[in-house]
């Protein structure tokens, strides 16, 4: 998976003590663990028979946090001036009037961020994410908000500009925390703190894991924290904050993105709710802010159960998830070779004429394989997965985000929040699934939210995407049936011709 036991820190202006911030805030591996924890997110197991191999943070103490079970108690809010074509739902408590912003103006942002946005950012006015919940983010008395909206409409602009909108400069201590499922989405989001709070002299930090080979001394000798905005994921945050080199006791803001991976029960759950719980019980009035593109149901039940009462949320109902600016297709393959020559043939040879294009795939072994098959019939080619080291996996993305390579083969790693405009097809050469220990015979149950993550790289902020299911055998079958059933939608077959994939990439509007 994308987060691994060993913790690093990445500095961003101004760094702290920059000769050992990278080198010398790691903590030596602990001993492993007696049995493994499978955890099946970024990287499913290639052999879930055997004994897996854990790459996550080990499971947190057993003094799991108390959970207030209490009540919900929502009513529809009457003074959302919600935009006329968002089908966004809108849900807030109590009697604190909300008004959607029509422009950054409005939310009576500092100038130093009006200009990071205008200047830096390019933004005109704010999306209709953005118009519905900065409102609610930067309004007294700073309810907990749990929002939901589809793949590329501008969630992570909210958070950031929630943590800079609340940021006082001249407090030297960290302010506002967001945590991240993996070191490429902290990163990237990091990337984004930066670009926008440029001219605001809020400074800023990073933990992410490093490799463990890097043999790095504990985090206990680094210095504390300063910076007033850190980005993370969540093992490196938690033992940050467990040798007391991480203080949260002025922490206004604590961000979860892709909040429903962070606290599922397969997911991050322990750890993210070990820093919720340590960062409330030193900063009790903390702004909970909850985001991603999908929320199933038990963890919506479960989330309910852990913010704050009176809290405000906004969802997207089920069959509207499914992107609109993204045509979906299925291509039957009769056996995997056929599924190796249509990437060739198709998504490479016809595929010049498009951008950027990601290859989703199940398990380190088939992002390997596909790779080596592809590298050595001379297709130009890169793969990331969770079992490179971190400079690999640094340098694959700083290469694709800069345009240097147009294909990228990927595990779930970046089904999640990577943002790369230019990608504009996606395939899924493996279908997500979810994981299950028992035997391989049962039935196969769709990772409905990974497929919607996953297309969602494509066609981002509403432009055009096609995105390609290679059909193999009758689990394949299955799964993509459900798919359709899940979301309410049809998806037209593809022949495996090059006219029909043309005329497909047509309709999507790439030729």
């Amino acid at each position: 998976m994308a987060e691994t036991d060993t913790a690093a820190a990445s500095t961003t202006t101004p760094p702290v003590d920059t000769s050992s911030s990278t080198d010398s805030v790691t903590s030596a591996p602990p001993p492993p663990p007696a049995k493994p924890v499978i955890k099946c997110w970024a990287d499913e197991e290639d052999d879930p028979p055997e004994e897996p191999e854990k790459t996550e943070a080990p499971p947190s103490t057993s003094d799991q946090p108390e959970l207030e079970v209490a009540a919900l108690k929502i009513t529809e809010n009457k003074f959302l001036d919600d935009p006329e074509d968002s089908n966004i739902s809108a849900v807030t408590a109590g009697d604190t009037p909300y008004t959607s912003a029509s422009t950054f103006e409005d939310l009576n942002l500092p100038e130093a961020v009006l200009k990071g946005l205008y200047v830096e950012m390019g933004f005109k006015k704010p999306s209709k994410i953005q118009a519905i919940t900065l409102p609610m983010i930067l309004t007294p008395p700073y309810k907990d908000l749990v929002a939901q909206a589809h793949n590329g409409s501008g969630k992570t602009t909210c958070f950031v500009l929630g943590m800079l909108g609340r940021v006082d400069p001249n407090v030297k201590a960290p302010q506002a925390l967001c945590i991240c499922p993996t070191r490429e989405l902290a990163i990237q989001n990091m990337e984004v703190l930066q670009k926008m709070g440029k001219y605001t002299g809020v400074t800023s930090e990073c933990a992410v894991p490093a490799d463990r080979e890097r043999n790095a001394p504990s985090p206990s000798f680094r210095a504390p924290v300063t910076a007033q905005i850190v980005i993370g994921t969540p093992g490196t945050i938690k033992r940050w904050m467990s040798t007391k080199k991480l203080g949260v006791s002025r922490v206004k803001v604590l961000v979860f993105d892709e909040a429903d991976h962070m606290l599922a029960e397969d997911g991050f759950q322990d750890d993210s709710l070990r820093i919720k719980r340590d960062t409330e019980k030193v900063s009790p009035n903390c702004q909970v802010l909850l985001f991603s593109a999908t929320f199933n149901e038990r963890v919506t039940n479960f989330v309910s159960r852990v913010v704050k009462r009176g809290n405000n949320q906004l969802f997207v109902k089920k069959e509207e998830l499914s992107l609109e600016g993204v045509k979906q297709y299925k291509v039957y393959c009769p056996d995997e070779l056929s599924k190796i020559e249509v990437i060739k043939t198709k998504i490479f040879d016809l595929g010049e004429k498009l951008g950027q294009r990601i290859i989703f795939v199940r398990t380190k072994n088939s992002a390997r394989m596909l790779y080596q098959q592809l590298s050595d019939d001379g297709y130009a080619v890169t793969a990331i997965q969770g079992a490179l080291n971190t400079e690999d996996r640094d340098k694959i993305i700083k290469e694709f985000k800069d345009g240097l390579t147009q294909v990228l083969i990927s595990t779930d790693v970046l089904a999640r929040g990577f943002d790369q405009q230019q990608v504009n097809c996606v395939v899924n050469y493996d279908l997500p699934v979810k994981y299950s220990p028992g035997p391989r015979s049962q039935p196969v149950e769709p990772d409905y939210e990974v497929y919607l993550h996953r297309i969602g790289r494509a066609g981002r902020f509403g432009r055009k995407g096609a995105v390609f299911n290679l059909i193999c055998d009758d689990n394949d079958e299955l799964v993509m049936s459900k798919i359709e059933q899940y979301f309410d939608i049809k998806v037209p077959e593809v022949k495996n011709t090059d006219e029909a994939f043309e005329g497909a990439l047509k309709t999507a509007g790439l030729l």
